[in-house]
């Protein structure tokens, strides 16, 4: 899900990280705030103030989100669930997890508790406002605190919407999942509500765009863009784990792969290999069945075109990573997880050094499409 993902630092054995996207929503958040909320709930503070109070203001929210999402965490480890770590991202934050949760009570656990940490948050910055009140704190530091203390309530009460994946949506699913025991057709029914509420927030939008609001109406259809195309890829992402879920890559592996010799010229290489067949990367062998290693496209365009006849592909050849390589053992999910984190379309499968076959894409993808259009009809 997250290919350009920053990592930040640990905390209780989750790893802490943000997706390239906050950084420009960060911005965008400490700008909103700066040039418009502020100074419109407090007026004659100076610029450099102003900018003060929106990165603070902005920070906190980032610290309140990982506390959101952190208590999704704590929860699913409880229930046994393995949590690869929480990742911030252009409209809130995500706790990353390899499967779906074990059981209705699991996800509705796991769910409610993100909502009920930012009440928590909520009513203690409202708590120490009413303190700084007491004790007049100046303007620019209680400004802060009653802004995070209202930021906390919004971030509880949108995510309680019934709007898959958001939280509220997630309780719908778990309620669902136990009354019909059916956890496909709960995903599909919860994620279809999302998709709706998406589409509803994308026409208020508009509505914001034409009275004149819009810097709102901006947020607003970003927010729908994001909550329809998250429902929709929530659901796909199911059906592609109950359609692969217990295969291993064996099932899929081509066992007669087109490779290449260390022997072959560049030239060669790509007028026979890359043109004819349009793959990227070509496994290289030597011995009968040996790997010695792997020649992408990219190692080719690094040499001048004048000495692609003189260059041997061994000369290129580079050690397989583990990013382009799987045994046949690994479980298909994974595989295709790995594609989608590497851009690859094509990872090699190997035993010890020999290689034993290809597994690509394509071939995961039609069998998806198949088994979906069979079962869903059915």
């Amino acid at each position: 899900m997250f290919e350009k993902r920053l990592k930040l630092f640990k905390l209780m054995g989750f790893e802490v990280g943000v997706d390239l996207s906050w950084v420009f929503i960060a911005i965008l958040i400490a700008w909103s705030l700066s040039t418009g909320f502020f100074p419109f709930h407090y007026e004659n503070l100076s610029t450099q103030t102003y900018w003060l109070m929106g990165i603070i203001g902005a920070l906190g929210l980032f610290a309140s989100i990982i506390i959101h999402e952190f208590s999704h965490s704590v929860t699913a480890r409880r229930y046994g669930m393995e949590m690869k770590g929480i990742t911030l991202f252009i409209f809130g934050g995500v706790a990353e997890m390899d499967d779906e949760p074990p059981s209705p009570g699991a996800e509705f656990m796991m769910a409610i508790m993100g909502p009920i940490a930012s009440i928590l948050l909520g009513i203690g910055f409202y708590l120490l406002y009413q303190l700084g009140n007491q004790f007049g704190w100046r303007d620019p530091v209680n400004g802060v605190i009653e802004y995070l203390s209202d930021i906390n309530f919004i971030l509880a009460i949108f995510n309680l919407l019934p709007a898959f994946p958001l939280d509220g949506g997630r309780v719908l699913r778990s309620i669902l999942w136990r009354v019909k025991q059916n956890l496909k057709w709960a995903t599909r029914v919860s994620s279809r509500i999302g998709s709706g509420f998406g589409i509803f927030l994308i026409i208020f939008a508009v509505i914001q765009v034409l009275n004149n609001n819009f810097i709102g109406g901006m947020w607003w259809f970003l927010i729908g863009m994001f909550l329809r195309n998250a429902a929709k890829s929530s659901y796909q992402q199911l059906l592609t784990q109950k359609a692969l879920g217990g295969h291993t890559v064996e099932r899929f592996m081509k066992t007669d792969p087109v490779t290449v010799s260390p022997d072959l010229s560049l030239k060669d290489l790509v007028e026979d290999y890359v043109y004819r067949h349009h793959f990227k990367m070509f496994p290289v062998i030597q011995d009968s069945d040996r790997l010695a290693g792997c020649v992408t496209t990219r190692e080719v365009k690094q040499r001048p075109k004048e000495v692609w006849e003189t260059t041997r592909v061994g000369e290129l050849v580079s050690l397989c990573s583990s990013e382009n390589t799987v045994t046949p053992e690994t479980d298909a999910v994974e595989a295709l997880a790995l594609m989608n984190k590497t851009g690859s379309s094509r990872l090699m499968v190997t035993r010890g050094d020999r290689l034993i076959g290809v597994i690509t894409l394509k071939d995961m993808l039609d069998y998806l499409t198949l088994k979906i259009d069979l079962e869903e009809d059915a």
